[in-house]
């Protein structure tokens, strides 16, 4: 069972991701700003990271760079998400470190592909 770490400050986008994340089998983590994600992620070494990127304390794109500099955490696929679909937000999210980029809503069948594949669950082509 994969570990995900949500790291969301909105209480009902945390409880809607999670409960459909936990009926497909995942294990999830819970932080409810950055600051709290990177202690977690520090603390828990989740298999996968979905990080909101409007957070308060430390946001999104700061606990990414914290994560992706640290050696026990850098190793771990995050994902971003966030509501701001506008051009190059994207590539900021890539820049700062994030392995993929996903907008708010969530299509969970697109969200569950790229994790899959960050989590080595998709089988590889020949």
């Amino acid at each position: 069972m994969s570990r995900i770490l949500i790291v969301e400050d909105n209480e009902m986008n945390r409880d809607m991701l999670s409960r459909r994340l936990q009926r497909r089998g995942f294990e999830v983590l819970f932080a409810y700003d950055g600051e709290a994600g990177v202690v977690t992620a520090r603390s828990q070494l989740p298999d996968l990271i979905l990080m909101d990127m409007s957070l308060p304390i430390l946001d999104g794109w700061d606990a990414t760079r914290h994560l992706k500099s640290d050696r026990a955490t850098r190793q771990i696929p995050v994902i971003a998400l966030t509501a701001h679909a506008f051009d190059g937000q994207r590539d900021k999210a890539l820049a700062a470190g994030c392995d993929d980029y996903e907008t708010k809503p969530v299509d969970l069948d697109r969200l569950l592909t790229k994790m899959n594949a960050l989590l080595g669950l998709i089988p590889q082509s020949a």
